[in-house]
């Protein structure tokens, strides 16, 4: 695992807000006169955080490792209010263990923290955001009117909301665990906030986020919602949250917050400059993903397709500047190595109905291994490499045109083979054998 701090080689410069700047350029363009006040507030107000944040780099000392001679994990929250004010953290008004304050947002937000530690503790047996028992700070009134909730490298920050568009920022548990998962991407995979690794952080937040409510709340996938920030948006507004994992591109259409620009598919795929690069546009990709995985697989969602995005976000082999594609077939091979080929066929087939094709074994009989690719049998040129006793190549590979499957001879040495299959000479693809 990899747990330095990414603020002190800067590699991890999230601007992690979790209404999108496209919402509150939206509200300025659309809204009245203090709709549009209020969104240029919070735009003012987070972009300053952002800088601070920069300013940062290479000041923070490596994070401390967990230590897993220190017994049993436990959690460790402190709520504080800014008071309407910008200063942080605030002033403490409930520690750890301290009944109820009677302030709903104060509450809102102890209990918010401590939901997202117990599915990570419970379900991960992750020791709180660093995995090494850091504190879960949260900072409540955040300046006026504040349309926003952000993670800001070491703790959470919730504003009230402008009571018209926004409700308070810790009505949704989903959003807590959501952001709370930058956390958890800083000290792991570090994903460069932009473009695609930025969605990828993105969406990895929003897959987590979704996990806590459901996890809280007991659901199981298919009696899930997979909205993230239900209850966000106040009455009247024309939409049900600010993103949807299920439908993306649904969550809202509203006058003055305009239409949800999220894709579900490639082939929808929004190149655009803003908002880093679109990470919470193109992020309704992965996110699609995840829940088509969370549905094939049924059950809770952190049974076997929580592990496997896991486990993905812990890969060494995922770099901090990886694409769709890289993270789509990791989480492949996770789930081949973690479950077997019948869940990684799932994986697979939902990764391909969002457009991203990655291979994988669907059969291993008498040393045959069948690939499935989804992917035209007509325009590429694979290889494939087999690993039992080191690596060899093994033959070309032609699909049979019918099928849309590689049927590989391999003479395997090993049940527990591993197949490289490198099409149009560029992407590789791996499977394990069941």
């Amino acid at each position: 695992m990899k747990c330095d701090d990414p603020v002190a080689h800067g590699q991890y410069r999230c601007r992690c807000g979790i209404v999108p700047p496209h919402m509150l350029e939206a509200i300025i363009k659309n809204g009245d006169a203090e709709q549009r006040i209020a969104a240029a507030q919070t735009l003012h107000l987070t972009e300053q955080m952002r800088l601070e944040r920069l300013s940062l780099v290479g000041e923070a000392g490596p994070a401390q490792a967990a230590d897993e001679t220190a017994g049993a994990a436990h959690k460790s929250r402190k709520i504080y209010t800014a008071a309407n004010g910008t200063g942080l953290p605030g002033n403490l008004v409930r520690s750890e263990g301290q009944g109820a304050s009677g302030d709903a947002e104060i509450d809102e937000a102890y209990n918010g923290l401590g939901a997202t530690f117990d599915l990570y503790n419970n379900i991960f047996q992750r020791n709180s955001i660093d995995n090494a028992g850091m504190d879960l700070i949260g900072t409540t009134h955040y300046g006026v009117k504040y349309n926003n909730a952000f993670w800001n490298g070491s703790q959470m920050v919730f504003g009230d909301g402008d009571g018209k568009l926004f409700n308070r920022f810790t009505i949704a548990i989903d959003v807590m665990g959501h952001e709370l998962t930058h956390g958890v991407t800083q000290y792991t995979a570090k994903l460069v906030y932009s473009n695609q690794s930025g969605a990828l952080n993105e969406s990895v937040s929003d897959v987590f986020g979704s996990m806590v409510k459901q996890y809280a709340l007991g659901q199981t996938s298919a009696q899930a919602d997979w909205l993230i920030g239900a209850g966000l948006l106040a009455a009247g507004v024309k939409g049900v949250a600010l993103r949807s994992m299920k439908a993306p591109g649904t969550a809202y259409d509203d006058p003055v917050l305009g239409k949800d620009p999220q894709p579900d598919h490639m082939s929808k795929y929004v190149n655009t400059t803003s908002d880093n690069g679109g990470v919470h546009i193109n992020s309704g990709i992965p996110n699609k993903a995840f829940y088509l995985t969370s549905i094939a697989l049924g059950g809770n969602s952190w049974d076997r397709a929580g592990h496997i995005w896991y486990n993905t976000l812990l890969d060494s082999r995922l770099s901090a500047s990886a694409q769709f594609q890289d993270f789509a077939n990791l989480t492949v091979d996770n789930a081949n190595k973690l479950y077997g080929a019948t869940v990684g066929n799932a994986v697979v087939q939902a990764w391909q109905q969002v457009g991203i094709n990655v291979a994988a074994i669907v059969s291993w009989q008498n040393n045959k291994a069948v690939l499935s690719t989804y992917t035209s049998p007509h325009s590429m040129n694979a290889w494939a490499y087999i690993q039992d006793n080191g690596w060899r190549k093994v033959q070309s590979l032609t699909p049979d045109g019918v099928t849309n499957t590689f049927a590989l001879l391999v003479d395997a040495q090993s049940v527990n083979a591993r197949v490289n299959v490198y099409l149009d000479g560029t992407t590789i693809y791996q499977a394990y054998s069941v």
